[in-house]
């Protein structure tokens, strides 16, 4: 659903993807003997400037020799989970922002949503994203002689935040990942309907308050809380990451004597990394904006 690309190091902050555009159809008969014109690809391009973030965390040389856990050890396992859950946000907030959206029940705008995530909505989606040819991120699952194993079509990929779990569990024509047979599921899978795989996530925060009123709906101060439903085809986005296929660069310094720190009492553990994530095309995904059932 993403192009993924590295930038190599000193060479610039800013990489370009270019799209070529389709070519019009050629309905006309060709006249005997006669060449026609030609056509001129055209294309569009999509700068994207890459961004530095990171985190640390400081061991002093006291906590290193005399707590009774593996400091370091359950530190280098915190600070990863942060550097992952950071790059999933900052790719998220990006994403969210997509243009092509549509709202529950077929409502106008954010501020009335009221309704759960249903199968007409999903299929609303589905057909614009196949009136824009995107193309599904997903082969055809087949299925296997085991007991009660299903065809999974080709797809498209749904995220959301794990709180719609139910509610697209609920889904008309729903199919369990326990259904799949022998194919493993994403990770985080919860299943699939028809044309899209759905994946849950905790990074995939509501907008609180939001929506219409409501006394069946999750809801902050009366009002439900809106949960975006992201639903991508393929290249539909692109990730940019400096020197390397994910660009997150650890860093463990233990204490040692230095002109900063004569005694050896301060240590660290950190990450870096340098990267972005651009829409490349708003057409090839979409953005559901759904209330969740109480």
């Amino acid at each position: 659903m993403m192009q993924a690309k590295s930038l190599p190091a000193n060479k610039t902050q800013s990489m370009k993807f270019r799209r070529y555009n389709s070519l019009g159809l050629r309905t006309t008969a060709l006249t005997e003997g006669v060449t026609p014109v030609a056509d001129k690809m055209t294309a569009t391009d999509i700068t994207a400037t890459l961004s530095q973030y990171g985190g640390l965390i400081g061991i002093t040389d006291v906590v290193q020799d005399t707590h009774e856990d593996p400091v370091m050890q359950e530190g280098i396992a915190v600070i990863g989970e942060q550097a992952a859950k950071t790059v999933e946000t900052l790719r998220y907030n990006v994403l969210k922002a997509c243009s092509n959206v549509f709202y529950a029940n077929s409502v106008a705008s954010r501020d009335l949503v009221a309704a759960a995530i249903s199968r007409t909505d999903q299929r609303r989606i589905v057909r614009a994203l196949e009136r824009q040819e995107a193309g599904f991120v997903t082969n055809i699952v087949k299925s296997t002689p085991s007991f009660n194993t299903e065809s999974i079509l080709p797809a498209y990929a749904g995220v959301t935040h794990v709180d719609l779990t139910s509610d697209i569990r609920g889904l008309t024509g729903f199919t369990s990942v326990a259904d799949y047979g022998k194919v493993s599921p994403w990770e985080t899978e919860i299943g699939s309907c028809e044309d899209v795989r759905y994946l849950k996530s905790t990074i995939f925060t509501p907008y609180p308050g939001a929506g219409a009123t409501t006394s069946t709906m999750i809801a902050t101060g009366g009002n439900c809380d809106v949960y975006p439903v992201m639903y991508f085809g393929k290249d539909a986005y692109g990730f940019i990451a400096l020197k390397g296929k994910y660009a997150i660069t650890p860093m463990v310094v233990n204490p040692n004597p230095s002109i900063a720190d004569p005694l050896a009492q301060r240590g660290s553990i950190s990450w870096k990394t340098m990267q972005t994530t651009v829409i490349l095309n708003d057409a090839w995904m979409a953005v559901a904006e759904v209330a969740c059932t109480n």
